[in-house]
């Protein structure tokens, strides 16, 4: 059998790294009219981030980053990043990350952007980190996927965040299955398509596989940019190029200006746009979320919706800032309505009136609120970064926090199927 690539996808060729940034010809800047930089990257003036954050910031959202790790201790992430789970083989815990990658995601999602670091979409959200990748080859890649994606939901996460790919081996059941978990479980996945559209332009899993929002990347102005694979599995696109990113000796304060960040970067950046969306509209179901990302995207010209770039690229501040998209059916998914239908039992989420937070502490197993220690706190688990091993997670329903221990947090808003 031939390996599988564990490797992330994104294209990361930096071109400039500055803090005043500069100013190009064209652009729609941000509100304050501030110049282009890695802090204020092209998009964020297109997106009108700046109103958009008066009204939403992603609070209450965990968007749980499936990748390299998250290194927590970044200034751009402190505060933001929850303790997580290692699946690596030899793990030495969520926050390592040897490669970079996943920090850089996890950053685009909901980074402050402090000392000059990556700002991300939803600074308010809060990142459950989920190492299932070092950046070495991994003959079984998606056996960490599944550990992953079944940790996340039983962790409460809402939105699952895949900057991976990898050639499509045929079905596998066990990962069919974690999707099909998240489904019933109100939680949104999204993955990159792949970087191989001016070559092989091969669908690569778990983009293309059923139940998952498919990622492409565009650049400046939503246009398709060439290396983003293609074909029926794009359900959406995001900014690919010129996006904010680590520097070419590896640093990420200040960031840097990455020309070619990759589908990797367009997932991670739809990520945030639907944290945003939801902590807007808490009482929405993750149909609800996705119907209104697809009616408001930046469209291909004259279609709704094509190969390239899917319905189009992602615009959040038209959800938030203009009221635009019908949320319909609550328990109807968009793009997966068949697949869901079908499943055994079937997914019908059901909105849920926003309630009284819950104190903190103790709860009974089984309810609807999970607590997980906050980056730097001590679990029971003792795995040195909070990694849950394989073999630990089935039955794992929450994170047992130690006696004396301060800093959690309750993150899981809606309630979660059985």
């Amino acid at each position: 059998m031939f390996p599988l690539s564990s490797a992330p996808i994104g294209r990361f060729r930096s071109v400039f790294c500055s803090l005043a940034g500069v100013v190009l010809g064209g652009v729609v800047l941000a509100p304050e009219a501030a110049a282009e930089s890695p802090q204020n990257p092209w998009y964020m003036g297109t997106m009108r981030m700046e109103e958009v954050w008066e009204q939403a910031r992603g609070e209450g959202v965990t968007v749980a980053v499936l990748d390299t790790g998250t290194r927590a201790s970044l200034p751009s992430l402190e505060g933001r990043v929850l303790e997580g789970a290692d699946f690596t083989l030899g793990a030495e815990g969520a926050h390592e990350d040897a490669t970079g990658h996943g920090t850089g995601m996890a950053a685009l999602i909901a980074g402050t952007g402090a000392e000059g670091g990556i700002p991300g979409l939803a600074p308010g959200a809060q990142i459950l980190p989920v190492r299932v990748g070092t950046g070495a080859l991994d003959f079984n890649q998606h056996e960490r996927w599944v550990q992953g994606i079944e940790y996340a939901v039983e962790s409460g996460a809402d939105i699952i965040s895949m900057s991976r790919a990898q050639a499509n081996p045929g079905p596998i059941p066990e990962l069919e299955a974690a999707i099909a978990s998240a489904a019933r479980n109100d939680v949104l996945i999204f993955a990159s398509t792949g970087n191989s559209g001016d070559a092989a332009n091969t669908a690569e899993i778990p983009g293309a596989s059923e139940g998952v929002v498919g990622v492409g990347a565009v650049g400046r102005g939503g246009g398709w940019v060439d290396y983003s694979t293609y074909g029926p599995q794009v359900a959406l696109a995001a900014p690919g190029d010129e996006v904010p990113g680590r520097c070419p000796d590896g640093s990420y304060q200040p960031a840097c200006i990455m020309e070619e960040g990759g589908t990797s970067s367009a997932a991670a950046l739809a990520s945030g746009a639907a944290a945003l969306i939801w902590s807007a509209h808490p009482e929405w179901t993750k149909n609800q979320v996705l119907r209104v990302m697809l009616e408001t995207a930046d469209g291909p010209e004259g279609a709704e919706r094509d190969d390239f770039v899917g319905y189009g690229m992602v615009r959040p501040d038209r959800v938030i800032l203009d009221g635009e998209g019908d949320p319909g059916e609550p328990d109807v998914n968009p793009l997966f309505e068949e697949y869901e239908a079908a499943l055994d039992p079937p997914a019908s989420p059901e909105p849920e009136p926003e309630a009284a937070p819950e104190p903190q502490g103790a709860r009974e197993e089984g309810g609807d609120v999970l607590e997980v220690p906050l980056a730097g706190a001590e679990a029971a688990s003792g795995e040195g970064g909070g990694g849950v091993g394989p073999l630990a997670l089935a039955g794992v329903v929450g994170v047992v926090v130690l006696g004396g221990v301060a800093a959690a947090v309750v993150f899981n808003r809606r309630k979660r199927m059985t």
